[in-house]
């Protein structure tokens, strides 16, 4: 059976103002530690800037931690709903954590190998996994552990990710390709294959029209996913790029290196317009907050990093990982991130220091008017002057439209369960 988990929630501290970043030059920021100790796991919490106002209740807090894999974590994702978290590990399992207090948590055992990456689709009925055994699984998280495999590549399968629409699947491999996929029935549908090194991540835009991939050629490249073609290669990293992803916008992409860099870029006119050295080793992870103003990073340095992209400024060091940082990931409304380590320890923080502004910009994005004055808006300007359009606001119907079609696929995956027994019945494994 699973085990009930546990959770840990250590004070919160002050904040303080960090020094403004100058763009294409390097940021050396001072930190200074504000608080140690979260029960059972060890965590720090530094501001950068060393400026210490106890009491206030902006910052990031550790609220649980979920242990049960037995190897190092390798991606994290929520649910659209908060109410589940997936993990991926070297242990080749992949895990369901439930956000309730003290319910269980499942493993879902069916991978040969390394679980490499994990992710929700957008409606939450399916989770799809990529493996060291060059195969992706979609799975309905359901205590029965269901799964459709198909072998998606001819070398490890390092990234997957669904469409915004929950259409289409795109993964990344170490065979150097990039593939796209249908959802339903895993119709293969294109390759991209212009980088000549492992690919290691690949995301689509938020309109579905881009599709961004990452590479240990050094290269960050852009394609259009209609004429199937490489529309600009960014080549400023000076080692392997691990991860990638779009900004809410669709404007900008942002990308994470083992030459220990986070770098912005904007898509339309192809520039560079942040380059972050934050971090003292290899960055492996990175996620944008919704509203677009913050990125996490994850590092072999052992510590997550939050950035304020509309300053060009290091606003937090966390320290809660013993050992590398392996990924990170905000939810989907960015009230709370996860992260997870080579510790086999998944953490879930709350994020706190978005809540003054983050509702209205919630409230903006569906009303679709525009907001003036702070600078958390969607509609201020990063520090180098380049406007972020505010993310449209979603069509309820279209989404309502998908939920079906998803619970239509998810129906289908266990009556083929059912009937023809031609996909893999899994054993299910409790903690």
């Amino acid at each position: 059976m699973a085990a009930p988990l546990s959770g840990q929630a250590p004070p919160t501290a002050g904040s303080g103002p960090a020094r403004p970043f100058r763009p294409g030059a390097a940021a050396p920021l001072r930190a200074e530690p504000l608080l140690r100790g979260a029960g059972g796991a060890e965590t720090e919490l530094w501001r950068a800037g060393g400026v210490m106002a106890a009491g206030c209740l902006e910052d990031p807090s550790l609220e649980r931690h979920f242990k049960g894999h037995r190897d190092a974590i390798t991606s994290v994702d929520f649910s659209l709903n908060k109410k589940q978290l997936a993990s991926g590990s070297m242990d080749s399992c992949l895990m369901i954590w439930s956000m309730r207090p003290q319910m269980r948590a499942y493993r879902f055992v069916g991978h040969k190998d390394a679980v490499m990456c994990v992710q929700f689709s957008p409606s939450g009925h399916l989770v799809a996994s990529g493996s060291r055994d060059k195969t992706v699984r979609l799975w309905v998280p359901s205590v029965k552990g269901e799964s459709t495999v198909f072998k998606a590549h001819t070398a490890t399968v390092r990234s997957v990710h669904f469409s915004s629409d929950g259409q289409s699947l795109v993964t990344a491999s170490d065979d150097k390709t990039v593939k796209v996929w249908t959802v339903h029935r895993q119709k293969f549908l294109f390759s991209l294959s212009q980088h000549i090194n492992w690919v290691r991540c690949a995301r689509f835009s938020p309109d579905g029209r881009l599709i961004v991939s990452a590479s240990d050629d050094k290269t960050v490249k852009l394609w259009d996913k209609t004429s199937r073609e490489c529309i600009h290669s960014f080549c400023e990293h000076g080692g392997f790029v691990n991860h990638v992803d779009f900004h809410p916008s669709g404007t900008c992409i942002a990308a994470a290196g083992t030459d220990n860099t986070v770098k912005v870029w904007d898509v339309r006119m192809n520039r560079l317009l942040q380059h972050y050295q934050v971090h003292s080793a290899v960055v492996n992870s990175l996620s944008f907050h919704p509203s677009g103003n913050y990125l996490v990073t994850a590092s072999n340095d052992s510590t997550l990093k939050i950035l304020d992209l509309l300053e060009g400024r290091l606003l937090y060091t966390l320290h809660g990982h013993q050992g590398p940082a392996t990924c990170v990931a905000f939810s989907r409304a960015g009230d709370f991130f996860a992260s997870g380590g080579s510790d086999e320890q998944v953490m879930v923080w709350k994020t706190n220091f978005d809540a003054a502004d983050y509702g209205d910009v919630l409230k903006t994005q569906k009303s679709g008017t525009s907001m003036n004055g702070t600078h958390h808006t969607p509609q201020s300007e990063m520090d180098c002057g380049v406007h972020l359009k505010k993310t449209k606001p979603q069509d309820s119907g279209r989404n309502h439209a998908q939920q079906e079609e998803e619970t239509s696929l998810a129906n289908t995956l266990e009556h083929i369960m059912g009937q023809l027994d031609v996909l893999t019945q899994l054993s299910f494994q409790g903690l």
